[in-house]
């Protein structure tokens, strides 16, 4: 009996501890998966991976939160396979949790009402942390929203062949204080083609000093730096301002030396025509510094290793502190409100400074919380950080800290409005270019050859031109 007794008194203790443990277990929320599709490739996806695999056995392990991270390609096959997924289209895979995207198609999957506002998802203190402009470009309404959350950004650097400047800068006494200012530049460039010419008995083939990437960059930051907002977006409509005196600044800086030769661009990015020896300097993003060349190729005889100077991106001479911030940003997509939140945990964790300063250092970006963005806590980590990539970062950093940061707003069609300032100049400037040079080799002189390009008449014609297709946009 008292056997008996006793194996009642345990199988009753051990349903108790049953049912305890299966309501403990019902209050435990389950494990949750976060997709996550980005367009990264090479250094950048290692970098990234690393970073995932990092949270998945740390905190993601702590909290029950799993990351699985898919590079789709190119951005825009990343943009095509969200598209497709929002769409619902046959063979489509399901919308990740979290996707790489900047502000255009952020903005299409927002009026699709797909995406998260994660202004909801974070305090007032964790907001102040990060960089402002770069939350405010994921601020589609003006009401405070973030729609993109900032992972890694990148701004423009001057990037110069300091080996053939210093030959330059010996013999004609030019520093790299020219350099600070646009006008500057464009004066420093002349002299250089000019010295270039003289070394050669050959006359009329002095040598470019100068290329730009990103053209748009260039009008739309150059014109906030000369007080006009071209694209001026309220409510998703735009106003255009496309000042004329304004506009034949930029022209005056950049199409006048482009067709006299003092500027230049035949490779796809300007870092290939620094590897040609065609230029020795370019304006390009922070992020594509990994590409500058090492070794100048002019032909299989001649090819001399270079070393590389970086100097912040020159701005107009009187004009206010301006610089373009760059680089996609992560959209999460609405689900479960626990994916939504593991979503979020995931970003924060990945957005910390010793781990976005990782990733930013090893993709060639920067971090986004202003924490991070100070030198001494980038060297506080522990990372393999070269002279050079130390040199960009210390610029970049300081450019980031000091300047206002410039981003498009989103606009119905913004991105073919922007095609057109990225194209419209460079383009025609290239093709006048080479119809000068067509005409000095028939026996015109530089004066007689470069006469018609230079006119009022004919810049008025070009900007007429830009202005109607520009207004096909407005409103």
């Amino acid at each position: 009996m008292k056997r008996k007794k006793l194996t009642v008194c345990l199988l009753g203790a051990a349903m108790v501890s049953s049912l305890f443990t299966a309501g403990c277990r019902q209050k435990t929320k389950d494990p949750v998966t976060v997709s996550v599709w980005t367009y990264y490739n090479g250094d950048q996806l290692e970098a990234f991976n690393d970073l995932v695999d990092k949270f998945n056995d740390t905190t993601g392990k702590e909290k029950g939160i799993t990351v699985e991270s898919q590079s789709l390609g190119t951005v825009e096959e990343l943009e095509k396979s969200v598209l497709a997924a929002a769409n619902g289209e046959v063979g489509a895979e399901d919308v990740p949790n979290i996707f790489s995207a900047y502000a255009d198609t952020a903005n299409t999957m927002n009026q699709k009402d797909m995406i998260v506002n994660l202004s909801d998802y974070l305090t007032d203190k964790e907001k102040d942390a990060y960089v402002e402009e770069y939350l405010r470009e994921g601020d589609f309404s003006d009401d405070g929203s973030i729609r993109i959350f900032p992972t890694a950004k990148s701004t423009e650097l001057l990037f110069l062949n300091d080996t053939d400047w210093q030959k330059f800068a010996e013999a004609t006494g030019a520093a790299y204080r020219d350099l600070e200012t646009i006008e500057g530049l464009v004066a420093v460039a002349e002299k250089y083609y000019e010295w270039t010419d003289s070394q050669t008995p050959e006359e009329n083939d002095g040598r470019a000093l100068f290329g730009r990437d990103a053209m748009a960059n260039y009008m739309l930051v150059g014109a906030e730096e000369l007080g006009c907002n071209i694209f001026d977006v309220k409510d998703g409509k735009m106003t255009l301002n496309f000042d004329e005196d304004v506009i034949r600044k930029l022209w005056d800086n950049y199409y006048v030396p482009f067709v006299k030769g003092y500027f230049a661009a035949s490779g796809r990015f300007r870092s290939d025509d620094i590897k040609t020896g065609n230029v020795i300097s370019y304006v390009g993003s922070t992020s594509s510094a990994t590409f500058f060349p090492t070794v100048v190729s002019i032909d299989d005889d001649q090819t001399y290793n270079i070393d590389l100077k970086v100097l912040p991106c020159p701005k107009f001479k009187d004009g206010e502190d301006w610089a373009v911030q760059q680089g996609a940003g992560m959209v999460v997509t609405k689900a479960s409100e626990d994916e939504i939140r593991a979503s979020v945990e995931f970003l924060k964790w990945f957005t910390e400074a010793e781990n976005n300063i990782t990733f930013s250092v090893e993709s060639g970006y920067l971090p986004v919380t202003k924490d991070a963005n100070n030198m001494d806590k980038i060297k506080s980590v522990d990372l393999d950080l070269d002279d050079s990539m130390s040199e960009i970062l210390t610029e970049a950093v300081a450019q980031v800290n000091n300047r206002t940061l410039y981003s498009m707003k989103v606009f119905p069609d913004g991105n073919s409005a922007r095609s057109i300032l990225e194209t419209s100049m460079s383009d025609i400037a290239a093709a006048d270019r080479e119809t000068v040079l067509e005409r000095i080799s028939q026996g015109q002189s530089v004066e007689e050859a470069e006469a018609d390009f230079l006119s009022d008449e004919y810049f008025e014609e070009w900007y007429k031109d830009i202005l109607s297709k520009l207004q096909e946009y407005e409103g």
